[in-house]
């Protein structure tokens, strides 16, 4: 049952009741959510905006939360409820495989040269930027009125299958000259939680083991680069960690000398055609082993361009495709370790 607010203002121990308003331009919601995101939610960072997916859709709003998991923020406009249900679940079936990589370029774009993703998540949350992003995402549509059957079937969802789907109204007012608005949320947020996690079969999935990711590897035609790459690699930076799809290689870097992602390798995106795919952040790189991209570029195969990665961006991306140019690779570390 759509809920309907009303505003009074208190003047001289009497109640004058402000009346609604009709929002001109549904528009402007965005604009206010993207410029103090709080409005919807102080858990959530903006990282991105009209972004088109691989299915002819544009998300209007996409954030991260304290978790890394990715947040769909859809704005209802005009559309009829079958459609804003429908697309804001199609959205999601495409965020669903969004790799880090890919939400980095997501942030890159929106944030531009102001600031890296992880400096804007340390501002916001006063943490690194956890080392696997997305491994759970939420939907939320947004609009000035929600008609009764889209809150039923997004009820529906939420309750019966615990999908995690919520919508954010917001009713306008204005009374001498000042506008007023006020949000309510279809199912509270602490209530939307608890249904996904009681209906999910499972909690967050631990990472992969090193040997686990050494099957992947090998399952992929690339076993004894995978074996290769990281013996030779630990031995130039200190820890090594595991995620979900990848062996990440941490340094100590930086001017808070905190603990930084350098290499990843990243079996489950390698095959024999291609080679082994091997992910460099190339700030941390410069920072951990003090020096330049340029002086980096020589020891490496060519940067592939097929998920946006370049010399001009934060991260390098591209496949070892034989034990030569691990080789080579792993003499410049040696070089630099001196």
């Amino acid at each position: 049952m759509a809920q309907d607010i009303k505003i009074w203002e208190v003047i001289e121990e009497k109640l004058h009741e402000v009346k609604k308003d009709k929002l001109n331009l549904e528009e402007r919601l965005e604009t206010w959510a993207e410029n103090d995101i709080s409005t919807i939610s102080n858990d959530f960072l903006v990282i991105g905006r009209q972004i088109e997916t691989d299915f002819d859709g544009v998300i209007d709003l996409l954030c991260l939360d304290y978790n890394g998991d990715l947040i769909i923020i859809e704005l209802k406009r005009d559309k009829t409820p079958r459609d804003i249900v429908a697309q804001v679940l199609d959205y999601a079936s495409w965020v669903e495989g969004l790799t880090n990589e890919k939400i980095s370029n997501i942030a890159k774009n929106y944030f531009g040269t102001k600031r890296t993703l992880e400096d804007a998540f340390m501002e916001k949350f006063g943490t690194e930027l956890p080392e696997t992003l997305n491994e759970h995402h939420k939907m939320l549509i947004v609009g000035s009125e929600i008609d009764n059957s889209s809150e039923r079937i997004i009820e529906y969802l939420s309750k019966t299958y615990g999908v995690s789907i919520n919508i954010a109204t917001f009713q306008y007012f204005k009374h001498g000259g000042k506008e007023f608005m006020a949000r309510v949320f279809l199912i509270e947020p602490s209530e939307a939680d608890y249904r996904t996690q009681s209906k999910s079969t499972s909690k967050r999935k631990p990472p992969l083991t090193v040997e686990e990711l050494e099957n992947i590897a090998i399952k992929n035609g690339v076993g004894d680069l995978y074996n290769k790459s990281v013996n030779e690699i630990k031995k130039y930076i200190e820890y090594i960690a595991t995620t979900r799809s990848s062996i990440v290689f941490i340094g100590i870097a930086g001017k808070e000398k905190s603990r930084r992602s350098i290499i990843s390798i990243l079996p489950e995106y390698s095959n024999q055609n291609k080679g082994l795919f091997i992910e460099i952040r190339l700030p941390h790189f410069q920072q951990y082993f003090k020096t330049k991209a340029q002086d980096i570029k020589n020891y490496l195969p060519p940067c592939t361009t097929e998920k946006g990665y370049g010399w001009d961006d934060n991260y390098y991306g591209g496949y070892f495709k034989n034990g030569e140019q691990v080789e080579k690779f792993v003499s410049l570390l040696r070089k630099l370790s001196k």
